[in-house]
């Protein structure tokens, strides 16, 4: 085969793949969902603030980041992903409110109006780019209170929550500092307030809900059902393509050895001086 032509395949596709990875990766950059400088109520009151939701989120990384549960669906998947955990005990927590106390007990119809006005409630964009400022309505603080209280006894030594703990495979006092504690609540608020917002001017969010969350109007965009059906066609494309290569391509026969080679093998000085080693380990 004239191995030429193999050089040039392969350096087209390395080149076309970085292409892809750096402008897929700019444009990633560039609409990055925002952090806020701060987080306010409808008064004005600072909540918290940027750097308490990055502090949050280095809490989240201290305790094993990505091998505890997942963000945006990046991660171990042993305990959940922790913005869709968040946004669905938000959800939840809303619509039982609104309910008077059981979501579940309400009629069908009443059922569709609360998830209607649940999907309007929080989709909405009340971020304010100009001044970097994030403010939220009082049910919604509320909601974050609420999660954030579930949060601190599932991380920290709530005897109730043990059994959830134990299928998680979380230890006890994973995080003992209760002002840890609230910094990553507030990394998980923003992480899931990222997935169910809406990108200004735009009907979808700033990212995925992964799973995604139907009650609260998340559902896949056809661009990410069409790439992945095309990646996948694609993989599998490539991998024939592979196959077929290597069986047009003639072999050579490998020779094999008359002796083993290890046999002959000469022990060296520094390999006896590891005897030492092996008697004490054994």
């Amino acid at each position: 085969m004239n191995h030429k032509k193999l050089w040039i395949a392969l350096s087209l596709v390395v080149g076309i793949s970085f292409a892809v990875l750096l402008f897929y990766g700019n444009q990633i950059y560039q609409k990055a969902p925002p952090v806020p400088e701060q987080v306010v109520d409808e008064s004005g009151n600072v909540l918290f603030t940027g750097s308490n939701i990055k502090d949050g989120q280095n809490v989240w990384q201290s305790m094993g980041g990505q091998e505890v549960g997942t963000v945006w669906g990046h991660g171990a998947y042993v305990a959940p992903d922790w913005t869709a955990d968040y946004l669905h005990r938000e959800a939840q927590y809303l619509l039982n409110k609104w309910a008077g106390g059981d979501f579940e007990s309400q009629s069908s119809e009443q059922k569709a109006l609360l998830e209607r006005r649940l999907q309007i409630f929080l989709r909405k964009n009340t971020y304010d780019e100009a001044t970097k400022t994030l403010t939220l309505a009082a049910e919604r603080i509320e909601a974050f209170e609420h999660n954030k209280a579930h949060y601190t006894s599932l991380f920290m030594n709530d005897p109730a929550l043990d059994k959830l703990r134990s299928d998680y495979a979380i230890p006890k006092n994973a995080i003992k500092d209760e002002s840890r504690m609230e910094k990553m609540a507030q990394f998980f608020f923003w992480a899931s307030w990222a997935c169910v917002t809406e990108r200004p001017g735009e009907s979808i969010t700033y990212t995925h809900n992964w799973p995604n969350d139907a009650q609260i109007g998340n559902v896949p965009t056809g661009d990410l059902v069409i790439w992945t059906g095309f990646s996948i066609i694609m993989l599998l494309i490539g991998i024939g393509i592979l196959v077929f290569v290597q069986a047009r391509t003639q072999q050579e026969e490998v020779l094999k050895p008359v002796n083993d080679p290890l046999m002959n093998q000469v022990i060296t000085p520094s390999m006896r001086a590891t005897k030492k080693y092996f008697w004490i380990v054994n």
